[in-house]
């Protein structure tokens, strides 16, 4: 289980001008030391104005993110504490924003819900967790809202995260925003 200790963080090795991209380094099991890459990205969803999606990871032989690779972090608590800092920093300095993140996988969703879940009561004072699903509009003649592709148009659905929700049931997304 993820435990998030935002006193507990790695230091950032480099920092944007705008804050959406970090670097930081962290110590593999095997002793070895790979830096990560913490990067927000506005979506540009008119459905989800000003959501930035978070991306981590190593970076690849072209200088982007890799975030399917499984890496075993000596200390993976510090890893996440220090990404949840980064976000808790971005936010401050565009405090209308709202950050997604979406697990690339359902495990990788799972550790991102229990994560939520498990660190709640620590996270509240800092931050707003918000769950979205997906839906298709039931339109009143009975037949659902299509996209100009002629297949059903998914919209979003944001809410308050169900911290009771278990992890069979993971949301689609994962979003949260400044506790103001």
């Amino acid at each position: 289980m993820i435990k998030i200790n935002l006193e507990n963080t790695f230091e950032a090795i480099y920092v944007s001008s705008n804050f959406d991209v970090y670097i930081f380094e962290s110590n593999l099991k095997n002793n070895k030391i790979i830096q990560l890459k913490v990067k927000f990205t506005n979506i540009a969803d008119s459905l989800l104005p000003n959501v930035y999606n978070l991306a981590f990871g190593p970076f690849d032989e072209s200088g982007k993110i890799d975030d399917s690779i499984n890496l075993k972090h000596r200390d993976s608590n510090k890893v996440f504490s220090t990404i949840i800092l980064f976000s808790i920093i971005f936010l401050k300095n565009k405090p209308h924003a709202t950050i997604g993140i979406d697990g690339s996988n359902d495990l990788r969703a799972n550790l991102y819900h229990r994560m939520f879940r498990y660190n709640y009561k620590d996270l509240q004072d800092f931050i707003v967790i918000i769950g979205v699903d997906w839906y298709v509009r039931l339109l009143r003649n009975g037949l659902i809202e299509l996209d100009v592709d002629g297949s059903a148009f998914f919209k979003p659905k944001p809410e308050p995260f169900d911290f009771k929700r278990k992890s069979y049931d993971l949301y689609r997304y994962y979003m949260f925003n400044l506790n103001q």
